[in-house]
């Protein structure tokens, strides 16, 4: 045993540290009784912690001898935190202290910039600009990646899985990862046919972090990639960064094991920095890509927006298109806005709704976020989706390494900012992105009806029942809700008769309710898709449902009040036509304090009793008419 400590108090003499020395680490007695137990680097990254200010990480330590395997592990965590940082662990105490005084003085990370309305696109949906568009946008889309941010829990909506697997809808019960696939393979269908025969393959990157990565896979594996062939999809894994537990950037101990610094995601800035660093951007370059599209996890409505859109960025020649709808005033999505520094530069960005409205107080309007003339900011709200050219952005990239401008975002206890109400972390935004951009770089939007584009799934019900009247809930139960309404009222636009909705009241927030009617991406993936099969005098009434899935199913003279569901294979051609009437699904309410209903179907605060229903399915090629 004695040699064992000779040996030890040997190698601490071999670091230029005696056994009684040290004397840099004399203001923490604890981590100084324990320094034998360190290899030179993790003695190393100790001292850096200490000269940062976090002696406090170890003052919990006890002697040597009790816990040491623990010790020992909390500095492997150290180093992996440092070394997935740029400029290391130093580097992102030193930001964290600069951004959370400026937090706490109320600085206005816009100093020094105007702000004023930028141009770009805004489009009517069904209008002739709008079909050709999304023709263009189809035809482009055999030379695009998609790259789907997936790094969060649902913790925020009350459900413990990852995002993508809930239910988008419940008529079906389709999470949202196999919609976002069967409408990436329906586009790349689509496209090809225009091309005449191609067999591109377009990629799919998942960016997801340790809290979702293995739950990201598994779905993906135990559901055959959901038609997708697994060499398409690509999974980066982001890292976390430390917590910060005060404004002098003290880092936060995990409540659960004193052992380790407490973590949460920086963000989906950081799918910049992966892509690069990953090397898949220069293979979707060397295989012909030409745009990058990014898009968020729960937003059920964002494949209706995608063909016009990269319509636009094919026939406006965008190196940047961030996605938007009109914007109520001080609602809780940030506003693009073009930006004039007093040194010149421009630049068009979001800004944050939590600082569009102090920006515009500071530079001559005394209203700040307002409505205009017509009921909305003038403002656009993005919805974070982004469609970047793929040559401009790896050239971009050379030059930042996908590093991205971050923020903090503290929730204090009180009006003194003295004290957090939890620990907070540094963030970063992929929608930041075009703040290093050139002024020659051309940086617009596309704006679309939020019926049609944007119903995010983000609030829990307590959350979105105190939302302010009028603005929008963004929880389980107007994201599904939303779907039915965007789906109705592309049928009506295309000819068909759809009842009004009622307007009914789940977890306390009040809804519009209309037909239950979806569909799969091939069957109505752009509005011409939709009018080619809908003729005749087609009517549904409000308490009706309808699911369509298959590609060659026509609706004629349907009249529905009632459940109708009709499953084909691609190569039947199926008329649908006469009258269905059958008792159909009820909806019933779920109070989402229920624990005896699934956390799915609690959040939703409603659930379908299947009373009656009239499905069929059409296994054989041919022609086959459905008339009752």
């Amino acid at each position: 045993m004695a040699s064992g400590v000779h040996a030890a108090a040997d190698g601490v003499a071999a670091l230029g540290i005696s056994a009684g020395a040290g004397e840099w680490a004399e203001p923490c007695p604890a981590l100084r009784r324990n320094l034998h137990l360190l290899s030179h680097d993790q003695v190393e990254l100790a001292k850096m912690l200490l000269n940062e200010g976090q002696g406090h990480l170890f003052e919990h330590w006890p002697e040597p001898g009790v816990d040491d395997d623990k010790k020992k592990n909390f500095f492997d965590q150290v180093f992996r935190l440092n070394s997935s940082y740029p400029g290391g662990l130093a580097a992102y105490i030193q930001n964290a202290k600069k951004l959370l005084a400026d937090s706490k003085a109320g600085q206005n990370p816009y100093d020094g910039f105007t702000p004023s309305i930028p141009s770009g696109e805004v489009l009517t949906f069904g209008d002739d600009n709008f079909v050709s568009l999304e023709a263009a946008g189809v035809k482009e889309a055999r030379n695009a990646a998609f790259v789907l941010v997936a790094g969060g829990l649902g913790e925020r909506l009350g459900y413990k899985g990852i995002k993508v697997a809930l239910p988008r809808e419940t008529t079906t019960g389709k999470c949202f990862l196999q919609h976002y696939i069967e409408s990436i393979l329906a586009l790349q269908e689509a496209s090809c046919k225009m091309e005449g025969e191609c067999h591109t393959k377009i990629p799919f990157a998942i960016m997801t972090s340790d809290d979702t990565n293995a739950l990201t896979i598994k779905l993906l594996e135990s559901n055959s990639y959901f038609g997708m062939e697994p060499s398409q999809v690509k999974i980066l894994k982001q890292e976390k960064v430390a917590c910060l537990a005060d404004n002098d950037a003290r880092l936060a101990l995990d409540p659960n094991d004193k052992y380790k610094i407490q973590t949460k995601p920086h963000g989906h800035g950081d799918v910049h920095s992966l892509l690069y660093s990953s090397g898949l951007l220069e293979q979707w370059k060397n295989t012909g890509r030409r745009w990058v599209l990014f898009f968020q996890d729960t937003n059920g409505l964002l494949f209706n927006a995608i063909p016009s859109a990269l319509g636009v960025s094919a026939t406006k020649g965008y190196n940047v298109n961030s996605l938007a709808v009109p914007r109520k005033a001080k609602e809780a999505i940030g506003g693009i806005t073009k930006l004039t520094h007093v040194d010149g530069r421009t630049m068009v960005i979001n800004v944050e709704y939590n600082q569009l409205d102090p920006l515009l107080r500071a530079t001559g309007h005394p209203d700040g976020d307002a409505n205009c003339e017509t009921g909305y900011s003038p403002y656009p709200g993005n919805i974070n989706q982004l469609i970047l050219e793929l040559g401009p952005y790896i050239e971009e990239l050379k030059k930042t390494h996908g590093a991205i401008s971050e923020f903090v975002n503290p929730k204090y206890t009180d009006s003194t900012k003295t004290a957090f109400k939890s620990s907070t972390r540094l963030e970063c935004m992929m929608q930041d992105y075009p703040k290093t951009l050139p002024p020659t770089a051309k940086v617009g939007f596309t704006v679309m009806d939020a019926w049609l584009a944007y119903a995010p799934v983000k609030n829990n019900p307590e959350d979105a029942a105190k939302v302010p009247k009028g603005n929008p809930f963004h929880s389980a139960t107007s994201g599904e809700m939303a779907i039915y309404r965007a789906n109705s009222l592309i049928l009506r636009k295309a000819g068909a008769q759809i009842s009004d909705p009622v307007v009914s009241t789940f977890n306390g927030q009040e809804v519009e309710v209309w037909p239950r009617v979806t569909w799969s991406p091939r069957w109505g993936l752009t509005f011409k898709d939709v009018k080619q099969k809908v003729h005749g005098n087609s009517s549904v009434s409000q308490r009706s449902v309808l699911v369509i899935n298959g590609r060659n199913v026509v609706i004629d003279g349907l009249s529905l009040d009632g459940a109708l569901i009709v499953n084909s294979v691609d190569e039947a051609e199926v008329k649908v036509t006469g009258h269905v009437e059958n008792k159909g699904w009820i909806i019933q309410h779920v109070d989402h304090r229920d624990t005896s209903e699934k956390e799915e179907t609690r959040i939703r605060g409603f659930k379908f009793e299947k009373v009656e229903q009239l499905e069929v399915n059409y296994t054989e090629p041919g022609k086959h008419c459905l008339s009752p």
